[in-house]
C-alpha cells in the first residue's frame, strides 16, 4: 500500500518542532528508497515552510509533506491546508529558472486532487512552483480556463513564497476558521482513474489496483473481477486443472488493467516461489500500438526510477525486462508453431520432439502457465490466419505453413493443453470491438472449446451472452457444455476512461443505433461535466483541444482508417503515425499528438486513451434519412459497402474513436466542397444535422 503522507502537521505544532525531529519523521516514512539530494531538498524546505507560516502559527490549519499522488505515481512536495483553501507546493531546491515542465508538474497535482480527491472537490486549489533561487514571481493571479476554482500555476522563490500565500488569502477574501475543517483531509477517500499508461506504470512498480483505482462503482469492480481470476490461478494450479476466464466490460472499463495487473502479480509471486516457473504469466495482445506504446512507457519509467536511485539502466535492458511479460501476440504463436511437425498431415497438429523437448510437468508448451489475451475477440478466424500462414505472412517472410487446421483461439488454446499440468486464459472481451476483416468475435473461442477441448472448465461473464457478443449466440454455444459456468465479477460494467461521464459508452451506443431520443436524454445528463461539442472548422476544434487542456494533459486527432478524403485538411491517414511518439512525446516533438498534425486511427488507439480528442469525420460514413451509409474510398470514387461484416466493421470503428477521450471531445464534421465530387457536402451534412439534432453544442 501508498503511504498517504510522510509528515503531517498543525501549524503550530510545525512551528513548533525542530528541523531534526521533522527530518526525522519523514525519513522514517520514506522506507529509505530516497537519495541524498531529496534529504537535503527535505532539510531546506523544513526552513523555508516553518519561516513563511509563522504569520499563521495560531490558525487551525496543517502542514502535510510528501503527499501522495497514487494516479500518477507521485507525492506532492508540501501541502498547506489554510482557510479553507489547498495550496500545493513543489519545491525545485537549488533552480533559478522555472520549467514548462515543472509547472505541468504541479498542475497536475491540483487537476488531480480537484477530480480525484473528495475533499477537496469543492475547495479552491492553488498549485505553486517554487524555484529556491530564482529572482522573478508571479504578479498575477488567476483561475486557469475552467470555472473549478483552480489557479494557474503560480510561480516564485522561497524568499517571497509566504508574501505569495498571503496574497492569495486576500484575494480569496478567505478568513481565519475557529474549527479544524481540514481534519479529515489528508485521509480523505482518494478515487483516480487512471490512463492505461499511467496504470501500467504504478503497477510495474508493485502497487495493486487497489493503490491507483477508484474505490466507487468501478474500483470495486476492478477488484472482484482481479480477485476472481487470481481465484481461479489459485484453484487451477492446485487442482491441477486447465481453465479458462472471460472477462467483459463497457468500453474504457478497465479490462486491460485486470490483464496486466493479473500478469504483474503472477510475475511477482514467481520471483519468491522456489518453483517460480509455476506462477509466469504472460500479458499477449494482437493490438500492436498498444504492446508498442505499454513497452516504452514501462521502460521509460524504470529506467528514469533506476537513475533516481543512482543505478545505471539502459533503455535497452529496460526494455527487455518489461517485454518478459507484455508480449505481441503473434510472436507467441510463432514461438509455438516453431515446435509443429511440418507438413502438417491430415489437418492434424503435432508436436516435433527434434523442435521441442518436454519439461517434465510443463510439457511442450511456453514457460507461462498463465495467459492474458486482451481484445480476444479480434483474435482471427480459421481461413484468415490459415491464408496469412501460407502466403508466409503479410510479406511473405516467414516459412510458409500450409494446411494450417485452426482458427487463432483454438490454436491458442491448444499451445497452454500442451501443459501437462495446469494452465489458465484469460480472455479479455469488448463487445462492439471487432473492427478488421478475419476478426472471428467470440464465437470461435466458444466452438473451440465444445469441440476441441471439453474438458477445460470455462467461466463466462454474464453479459457474455448480450447481442454484440458473438451476435448473440453464446448462451446457445454454451448450453450444453457442462464446463461452463456464468459469473457476475467477471462483467466490468462502469467506464473508468471518461471519469466526468460513465454514462459515455451507453451515448455512443445510442449515437451508433439511432435513438435519438435516448441519446439526447444521456447526453444531457452529462454534458456539462463531460463536454461533446461539434464544429465545421478544423482549426476551431485544435483551438478548443489547446484551451482545454491543461498541465499534462494529452489531446489529439483521431479519425476513420476509411477517411481517406481529409486530405484537403491536411490529414492523410495513409501516413501512420509513431505510436509510441504519438502518445509519450511532448508537446515539442511534431510526432506527437500535441502538435495536431499525425492522426491516429482506430487501429492506433484501440486500447488506449487520450484526456481530450477531436474526431474529424470524414464522407465514409454517412447518416442520411434511411439510416447510416457505408462507404469505402476506391480510386477517384467512393463505392458503397454492402457486405454486412464490413459494415459492421465500420461501425465499430467508430465506437472506438468515440470513447477514446476521458474528459471530452470534438466532433469535426467537415462542410464538403460542391467542386469536389469526392467531397460533396451532401457527404457531410446528414450526419451534421444528425448530430445537432441529438443536441451537440456547435462551436
Amino acid at each position: 500500500m501508498i503511504n498517504r503522507f510522510f509528515y503531517r502537521s498543525s501549524l503550530s505544532d510545525f512551528a513548533k518542532d525542530s528541523t531534526d525531529v521533522i527530518f526525522g519523521k519523514i525519513s522514517r516514512n520514506d522506507e529509505g528508497d530516497s537519495v541524498r539530494e531529496q534529504k537535503y531538498a527535505w532539510a531546506e524546505e523544513i526552513e523555508v515552510m516553518q519561516r513563511i507560516l509563522l504569520p499563521w502559527e495560531n490558525e487551525n490549519g496543517e502542514i502535510i509533506f510528501e503527499y501522495s499522488i497514487p494516479r500518477l505515481g507521485k507525492r506532492i512536495d508540501v501541502v498547506v491546508l489554510l482557510r479553507g483553501i489547498v495550496f500545493a507546493i513543489e519545491f525545485k531546491a537549488g533552480e533559478d529558472v522555472y520549467l514548462r515542465a515543472d509547472m505541468e508538474q504541479v498542475m497536475d497535482y491540483a487537476l488531480d486532487l480537484k477530480n480525484f480527491h473528495l475533499d477537496s472537490h469543492d475547495r479552491t486549489i492553488v498549485p505553486i512552483l517554487v524555484a529556491t533561487e530564482a529572482e522573478q514571481n508571479s504578479n498575477v493571479l488567476r483561475f486557469s480556463v475552467y470555472n473549478d476554482h483552480i489557479y494557474n500555476p503560480l510561480l516564485t522563490n522561497a524568499d517571497n513564497l509566504g508574501r505569495l500565500i498571503n496574497e492569495v488569502l486576500e484575494r480569496e477574501k478567505a478568513q481565519p476558521s475557529s474549527v479544524d475543517e481540514f481534519a479529515q483531509w489528508a485521509i480523505s477517500r482518494y478515487s483516480p482513474t487512471p490512463t492505461i499508461i499511467e496504470a501500467a506504470s504504478t503497477l510495474y512498480q508493485n502497487h495493486s489496483v487497489e493503490d491507483i483505482t477508484r474505490h466507487e462503482a468501478a474500483g470495486v469492480a476492478l477488484d472482484e473481477t482481479t480477485n476472481f481470476v487470481l481465484d481461479v490461478i489459485n484453484d487451477s494450479k492446485n487442482n491441477k486443472e486447465k481453465s479458462i476466464c472471460f472477462v467483459t466490460g463497457v468500453p474504457g472499463a478497465g479490462k486491460t488493467l485486470v490483464g496486466l495487473n493479473v500478469a504483474i502479480q503472477q510475475s511477482i509471486k514467481s520471483e519468491n516461489d522456489p518453483e517460480g516457473e509455476r506462477n509466469l504469466a504472460v500479458y499477449l495482445s494482437g493490438n500492436g500500438p498498444l504492446v508498442k506504446v505499454l513497452i516504452a512507457a514501462l521502460a521509460k519509467d524504470k529506467q528514469k526510477r533506476e537513475e533516481k536511485k543512482g543505478n545505471k539502466c539502459n533503455i535497452t535492458d529496460a526494455r527487455r525486462e518489461v517485454s518478459q511479460f507484455i508480449q505481441i501476440i503473434h510472436r507467441y504463436r510463432d514461438n509455438m508453431l516453431a515446435k509443429i511437425k511440418m507438413p502438417i498431415t491430415d489437418g492434424k497438429l503435432e508436436i516435433d520432439e527434434t523442435k521441442s523437448v518436454a519439461h517434465p510437468t510443463a510439457g511442450h508448451g511456453e514457460v507461462e502457465h498463465v495467459a492474458i489475451f486482451d481484445e480476444a475477440q479480434r483474435s482471427w478466424d480459421w481461413e484468415h490466419l490459415a491464408g496469412w500462414l501460407a502466403r508466409g505472412g503479410s510479406r511473405g517472410g516467414m516459412k510458409k505453413v500450409q494446411g494450417f487446421p485452426m482458427s487463432e483461439a483454438e490454436f491458442l488454446i491448444w499451445s497452454l493443453n500442451q501443459k501437462k499440468d495446469w494452465a489458465v486464459i484469460v480472455c479479455l472481451v469488448g463487445g462492439g470491438q471487432e473492427i478488421n476483416t478475419g476478426e472471428a468475435g467470440i464465437g470461435d473461442w466458444i466452438r473451440a472449446l465444445n469441440e476441441t477441448f471439453p474438458n477445460w472448465k470455462i467461466y463466462l461473464s454474464k453479459h457474455l451472452t448480450d447481442k454484440e457478443y458473438a451476435e448473440g449466440n453464446v448462451a446457445k454455444l454454451v448450453g450444453n457444455n457442462p464446463n461452463a459456468k456464468q459469473v457476475e465479477q467477471l462483467h466490468l460494467a462502469v467506464s473508468m476512461r471518461s471519469f466526468r461521464a460513465e454514462k459515455l459508452s451507453n451515448f455512443v451506443h445510442c449515437v451508433l443505433d439511432r435513438n435519438v431520443m435516448e441519446a439526447r436524454i444521456l447526453y444531457q445528463s452529462f454534458k456539462d461535466n463531460y463536454p461533446v461539442v461539434l464544429t465545421r472548422d478544423l482549426n476551431k476544434a485544435k483551438d478548443w483541444l489547446e484551451k482545454k487542456s491543461r498541465g499534462s494533459e494529452r489531446y489529439g486527432l483521431v479519425v476513420s482508417s476509411q477517411a481517406f478524403r481529409l486530405k484537403p485538411l491536411a490529414i492523410d491517414v495513409r501516413m501512420k503515425p509513431d505510436v509510441v511518439s504519438w502518445f509519450l512525446a511532448d508537446k515539442m516533438d511534431v510526432r506527437s499528438s500535441l502538435f495536431l498534425e499525425d492522426v491516429a486511427t482506430e487501429f492506433d488507439v484501440q486500447g488506449l486513451e487520450l484526456d481530450w480528442t477531436c474526431l474529424v469525420w470524414d464522407g465514409d460514413f454517412r447518416y442520411t434519412d434511411e439510416g447510416w451509409d457505408h462507404n469505402a474510398f476506391k480510386g477517384t470514387k467512393w463505392q458503397k459497402i454492402l457486405k454486412k461484416s464490413s459494415q459492421s466493421y465500420q461501425l465499430n470503428a467508430y465506437r472506438v474513436l468515440m470513447t477514446r477521450a476521458r474528459q471530452g471531445m470534438i466532433i469535426c464534421v467537415p462542410e464538403g466542397n460542391p467542386s469536389d465530387h469526392t467531397r460533396q457536402p451532401a457527404f457531410y451534412d446528414g450526419t451534421y444535422r444528425y448530430l445537432k439534432s441529438i443536441g451537440l453544442e456547435e462551436i
